[in-house]
């Protein structure tokens, strides 16, 4: 099976052969930038001692909304992994509930400030939370893809996680599974090129993860994860495949990552300057704003609009979030163990 690679060209920018309007380009933008901002936010918090551990998102923002704005929301269902805020915010999760997590609030819905930040999750917006090990999420999303198929719901399952844990069997067995019985689900892998400080040479014998996908007879697509619109373009084909009950799609977005693995990470040790700053120029933000510059749909006023709300978003969502109580101490054990009814 042939490997798919999908690109935009100038006259996708507008998004007309999409089905885009301006208003949703200036939706994707603003969960862009959005994400961005929260996320500068949380590195702040972490480095003044308020949260204690960040694993960013930056450089993979574009490729999350791209991919997942297609979906329905409150209908099909994702799995993220610890860097998908921008995910999590398309699929409806607010600003307030992605910084509980960050503070571990009582009422943080992805796991009422029981589980390390960047657990995502959120039970009213089919947003299933994963667990600390890499690549379990591929599993849990192919669960629930089964699911819909046999109960005939319609629905889809996404997934994302890193070039790193496509190595993890759980990688292997999920895409098998969902191969064999073409199942609804979309497993995207943000390829940044780094497993931690481990370089993507020396993690995977093959130079592009979405290759594999032969082996699993389904699509693999290779996207720039920088181009909000080929990324968009690659989701909706996938989610369109996934609803006709023709199987499942392998994405591999190529994205930069523009921090450190965590907030516990030095990426200077093992990355160079010259490829630092090579990585700043994969930047999705900038680029998506200067592609709807360009074509009007973003003009000085809106755009100084936006900047004002998203400022005013993150602020609202900080204050409010650290103003929430923590959680009881007596209710550690909740969930944990099983509890009388008694």
């Amino acid at each position: 099976m042939t490997t798919v690679k999908a690109s935009a060209t100038a006259e996708h920018l507008l998004g007309a052969d999409l089905g885009l309007t301006r208003d949703q380009l200036l939706d994707m933008y603003r969960l862009i930038a959005s994400t961005r901002a929260l996320d500068e936010r949380m590195w702040i918090l972490n480095r003044a001692g308020k949260v204690p551990f960040v694993i960013s998102g930056q450089g993979h923002e574009g490729a999350q909304v791209g991919v997942c704005y297609g979906l329905r929301h409150g209908h099909d269902w994702m799995v993220p992994y610890y860097r998908s805020v921008a995910a999590c915010l398309t699929f409806g999760m607010t600003a307030r509930e992605i910084m509980l997590a960050q503070f571990a609030r009582a009422n943080d819905p992805s796991s009422g400030g029981r589980q390390m930040p960047g657990h995502y999750g959120s039970a009213i917006h089919n947003i299933m939370s994963q667990s600390s090990p890499v690549a379990t999420q591929v599993l849990h999303a192919v669960g629930i893809a089964l699911a819909a198929k046999i109960r005939g719901t319609d629905q889809v399952a996404v997934t994302s996680l890193g070039e790193g844990s496509s190595n993890q069997g759980d990688f292997h067995e999920g895409l098998n599974f969902a191969g064999i019985h073409r199942l609804p689900v979309i497993v995207v892998v943000e390829n940044n090129g780094w497993a931690i400080s481990v370089p993507a040479s020396q993690e995977s014998a093959v130079e592009d993860i979405a290759s594999r996908a032969a082996g699993y007879n389904m699509p693999g697509v290779i996207v720039d994860g920088s181009d909000v619109l080929a990324c968009y373009r690659a989701g909706r084909e996938a989610i369109d495949r996934a609803r006709r009950g023709d199987g499942p799609t392998l994405i591999e977005a190529k994205v930069t990552r523009l921090t450190g693995h965590s907030s516990d990470d030095q990426q200077t040790k093992y990355r160079s300057a010259a490829e630092l700053e090579a990585g700043r120029g994969h930047d999705p933000l900038p680029r998506f704003r200067d592609q709807l510059r360009a074509v009007g749909v973003l003009d000085e006023a809106s755009e100084a609009h936006l900047t004002a709300e998203i400022k005013a978003l993150v602020e609202d969502a900080t204050d409010w979030a650290e103003a929430q109580p923590e959680p009881d101490p007596a209710t550690a054990r909740r969930h944990v163990y099983a509890e009388s009814e008694a």
